[in-house]
């Protein structure tokens, strides 16, 4: 990696002939009127305005497509000596502004497409006074501002002539010597030679547009030699605007020089396998990373699946496996909707579908993964992960493990994956438990459903129907603010233990008034017998007596005993500490 300042000029020249080109994964120039005015007018002040990052052309391991800067006059067939990986945006607009011939086609800054000329106020621009709104104004491709919906024209800047009368220096010229020069004799030619008019002139020569001549920018620039991986991590680091470089992005490109189109196949697979509620979190960089973990493992050598490995995916790899791929990701979507998980939204861990998709694509294999004993050990393993809250951070070695001891698990009946072994759940968890941002909080919610929970009015059970058919709320078992008015702790009474889901009509019925109340009120409402709504509320773990007796206390130690013994069901693991000093100093009393 080198550094060193470049003129603008030369940057500009080898934009113009194609030397300095864009990679194809680049996506459009972006910036709009008021911003290419700012950059401008830092250029102008010898302001800087950042470091360009440059990657030279013809790394073997990279071969990126290339393309041209947008309004560029370079063929597209030219062969560049250097990508630009950084800088896109400030070297299109200063191009296109002050290089280009061509009025610079932008947006207004609501977005709407406009194409403008950019002139420099001569005696605004050496004026200490003037306002920066002032010095650099940007003219509409006409070269006339008019008003009254085009009728009154209120600056004609058409001929140079009118430059001269006006005193507006056209940017697009100010940084081709020669051109520069032709104005400026032309000019003093207007004004007959004026001294004052030469001198103004000089002292905008001197002070503006020599320097802006001689303005140079900080370029790094990345030898062929650099590694795939360290050019994404380099981009990542550095890139302030434009697209961010993205592993899919850097692979996408990589790609294209065999000519395949991996954006396209990525969206068509996206619309068929990724639009459903529970699959939409899925990213093209998920799927890339779960593409490497299974083609790693098919390989037989060392399964892995970091950056650098996503990088090394072969298109070969990737056309063998996809399809297969896109099955594993839909059977992974089946055996959660099994486990009452329908949607992103109440996904515990979207990283933890990257080693669940791998695994169930493996177990295609004989039909393994519709077996009933298969298919409850990835369940086991699965919910080890969620109430363990294993896939937090650091989950590439994660996803190896999982992917290699759970498939030898499964199929030769080897040692307990780590992450069942690596499985902890301390009982106070229960109350420290209060967002549905937590993954074990979203377990619990979905292994309450799992166990038919029942809607308190209709007693219609919560799957997969009710569930798309019916806003499902989180209720309050105990009431807020009922809870609020007995002085109960928030601990306890905004926890998990306390909260289950119905639908959003019977939390309505609800209200904030006590247990015992607002079942005698459900019972009216929804002509429900006392029995059957009992039943309804068992199925949510819940002891109707407690309830009918306001009893909050012993309400939250058997709902805890009870989301406890649920939690060792799933995992197949047992809960250490119920009965520790901890847990009865916390809950009043044992939890076994």
């Amino acid at each position: 990696m080198k550094t060193n300042d470049r003129p603008l000029t030369d940057l500009m020249e080898a934009v113009d002939t194609g030397a300095a080109q864009l990679p194809d994964f680049q996506r459009g120039w972006v910036w709009d009127d008021g911003r290419i005015k700012a950059l401008i007018l830092s250029v102008i002040h010898s302001f800087p305005v950042g470091a360009a990052m440059f990657l030279e052309y013809g790394n073997e391991s990279i071969r990126f497509k290339h393309k041209p800067i947008e309004g560029s006059n370079a063929n597209p067939n030219t062969k560049p000596d250097e990508l630009i990986l950084d800088g896109q945006q400030r070297l299109t607009s200063l191009y296109n502004a002050l290089y280009s011939k061509k009025p610079v086609r932008t947006k207004t800054d609501k977005g709407k497409e406009i194409e403008r000329y950019y002139y420099l106020d001569i005696e605004k621009a050496l004026d200490p006074d003037a306002d920066d709104e002032e010095v650099v104004i940007s003219i509409p491709a006409t070269k006339q501002v008019t008003s009254d919906f085009g009728r009154k024209i209120e600056k004609d800047l058409s001929t140079r002539q009118d430059e001269f009368e006006l005193k507006m220096f056209p940017l697009n010229i100010i940084l081709d010597s020669s051109e520069e020069q032709g104005w400026q004799n032309e000019y003093y030619a207007y004004y007959n030679y004026d001294s004052e008019v030469i001198k103004q002139f000089t002292d905008l020569f001197t002070n503006i547009i020599m320097p802006t001549q001689k303005y140079a920018m900080p370029v790094i620039l990345l030898d062929k030699e650099t590694p795939k991986e360290a050019v994404c991590q380099v981009f990542e680091n550095v890139n302030t605007g434009g697209v961010s470089l993205t592993v899919f992005e850097l692979v996408t490109a990589i790609f294209a020089m065999d000519d395949f189109q991996l954006r396209k196949d990525w969206e068509e697979r996206k619309e068929q396998y990724f639009s459903s509620d529970l699959l939409n979190s899925v990213t093209a960089t998920d799927f890339l990373t779960a593409l490497t973990l299974l083609t790693s493992f098919k390989a037989g050598g060392t399964v892995s699946c970091k950056k650098k490995d996503v990088l090394a995916l072969k298109l070969t790899a990737y056309q063998k496996y996809t399809d297969d791929l896109c099955q594993g990701f839909s059977i992974a979507e089946k055996l959660l909707q099994e486990e009452r998980i329908f949607s992103s939204r109440d996904l515990p861990y979207s990283t933890q579908l990257i080693p669940l998709a791998a695994i169930c694509t493996v177990l295609m294999d004989g039909n393994k993964i519709n077996t009933t004993t298969v298919k409850n050990m990835v369940k086991q393993w699965y919910w080890c992960g969620v109430f363990g809250e294993l896939y937090g951070s650091a989950n590439e070695t994660r996803y190896v493990n999982d992917m290699t001891q759970v498939i030898k698990w499964i199929t030769n009946s080897g040692d307990l994956p780590k992450t069942i072994t690596d499985f902890f759940f301390n009982p106070t968890r229960l109350l420290s438990l209060q967002s549905r941002q937590s993954a074990a909080y979203k377990g619990i919610m979905a292994l309450i459903l799992k166990n038919h929970a029942r809607d308190f009015i209709s007693g219609a059970e919560m799957d997969f129907s009710t569930y798309s058919s019916e806003k499902i709320d989180i209720h309050h078992i105990f009431p807020k603010n009922y809870c609020v008015e007995q002085g109960y702790s928030k601990a306890k009474w905004n926890s998990i233990v306390n909260k289950t889901p119905i639908s959003a009509s019977s939390n309505r019925e609800i209200g904030g008034v006590a247990p015992s109340a607002y079942l005698g009120k459900l019972e009216k409402k929804g002509s429900v017998p006392s029995s059957d709504l009992d039943d309804y509320v068992e199925t949510h773990w819940i002891d109707p007596t407690l309830l009918r007796d306001n009893d909050f206390q012993n309400f939250i130690i058997d709902r805890s005993k009870k989301l406890l013994n649920a939690i060792e069901a799933a995992t197949g693991r047992t809960i250490s500490g119920k009965d520790s000093d901890e847990v009865r100093n916390t809950f009043g009393a044992s939890l076994n």
